[in-house]
């Protein structure tokens, strides 16, 4: 049997009778480890190289971010490759091209080379993300959805210690440069996406997904939170770093370091933080989210104002990473409340919809940030306290029909037939 359907579709029912290593949850796994290898790796050094290799100052890393974010703008686009290509194979040709795009980042040290490949790994995580997130949902259950996306969490966090890890030990201890540690990290990722290409049969899952685009109304409240997530992220990941380093002169090994400690906590958290979800839901998970980086996000600001010192400032880099990691659980609500085939046009539809801000964002924040960093931040928080108002819309239980708590007092007022 299973020689037969090597080369055809497998079903997800069917899957347990492969060996544990091939099965769904496990290419879910190596997917969540692969990534980010070569992201952060990209991450952890790109502060420092542009500033070192193109002098660039807050406009140039604002315009960088914002080209890298055109593609999540246009994720909308795998609506029309899944047409043509399998969402399986999409999504690991996108690892792919993710890969090796920042494998060769460090030959490219000017300001029209960087953007040129910025684009292209940034075509190939966004790509990769809109179909993992699409793919999570389909193959996993509504229970066990938040327990396993918490433990992939994890296992990226995992892959990110390696990869910091190995930073904060060979950095300065052989003397690296750009050029290798760009090579190896892209270069490991790039391979076992070739790995899982070849390795692991074609799974279908239970649901034909449809292959148009779709927006509903009664997913309404799913695209505002995604809009003001995607404005809020910008922020933190394109200036939060950048402080670190502009103002507090973190060298590779030091940054490195912080996001070292980050994907500790997270390893440790990630799957407690999906416990909570499965058992007090996503509202309350999102609400507890969302009050933290309020509070995170005017910290940030009283850096500046007040002139407190590293240590804060590392802390609450550190606290804003963890808060970041609750998001998924805005995954399990579209989860609880979508039509099954509506799964995969919606991760594209939403990751656009995520992305409409990030556009324009850090470009236009880039020159608010030379002349008032704290209010960089301050915009932050009220986006953080905009979304705490909708998250307090969603229901206890959000299911089909009961979408949002407006459209369950609605439905209990209107006169019976």
């Amino acid at each position: 049997m299973h020689g037969r359907m090597k080369n055809a579709l497998f079903p997800i029912s069917a899957a347990r009778d492969l060996p544990l290593w091939r099965r769904p949850e496990s290419l879910l796994f190596l997917m969540a480890f692969a990534m980010p290898i070569a992201f952060n790796t990209w991450s952890a050094l790109l502060n420092n190289f542009v500033i070192e290799a193109a002098g660039f100052t807050g406009v140039e890393i604002g315009w960088l971010h914002t080209v890298r974010e055109i593609p999540g703008f246009l994720a909308i686009g795998v609506i029309a490759l899944i047409i043509f290509i399998r969402e399986q194979v999409l999504g690991l040709s996108a690892l792919l091209l993710l890969g090796v795009a920042t494998a060769i980042t460090a030959h490219f040290p000017s300001l029209g080379g960087i953007l040129t490949v910025t684009m292209l790994s940034s075509i190939g995580f966004h790509y990769y993300e809109t179909v993992n997130q699409s793919l999570q949902l389909q193959w996993l259950s509504k229970e066990r959805a938040p327990i396993v996306i918490g433990r992939l969490m994890a296992a990226g966090s995992a892959a990110s210690l390696i990869a910091y890890g190995s930073l904060v030990i060979t950095w300065r201890t052989f003397d690296l440069s750009y050029e290798l540690v760009y090579l190896v990290g892209g270069g490991i990722t790039a391979a076992i996406a070739i790995f899982a290409l070849i390795a692991y049969p074609q799974f279908e899952a239970p649901n034909p997904q449809a292959k148009k685009l779709i927006l509903k109304r009664r997913y309404w409240l799913y695209y505002a939170l995604q809009f003001m997530a995607g404005a809020r992220r910008q922020i933190f990941v394109v200036f939060a770093a950048f402080m670190m380093v502009e103002r507090f002169g973190f060298d590779v090994h030091q940054v490195t370091a912080l996001f070292l400690i980050n994907f500790v906590v997270n390893i440790v958290v990630a799957p407690y933080m999906g416990r909570v979800v499965a058992r007090r839901g996503e509202r309350f998970v999102l609400m507890f989210e969302y009050t933290g980086l309020v509070l995170v996000f005017l910290a940030y600001g009283g850096l500046y104002w007040f002139g407190w010192g590293v240590i804060i400032a590392a802390g609450l880099y550190v606290i804003d990473h963890m808060l970041f990691g609750l998001a998924f659980a805005l995954k399990t609500y579209f989860q609880k409340i979508a039509d099954p085939e509506d799964i995969a046009p919606t991760a594209a539809v939403a990751f656009t919809i995520n992305h409409i801000a990030a556009v324009f964002l850090p470009a236009a924040l880039g020159y608010l940030w030379v002349t008032s960093p704290g209010g960089v931040f301050v915009l932050a928080a009220a986006l953080a306290a905009g979304s705490f108002g909708l998250a307090v819309l969603i229901p206890r239980h959000p299911e089909k029909g009961r979408e949002t708590l407006i459209k369950i007092m609605r439905t209990s007022r209107a006169p019976a037939q």
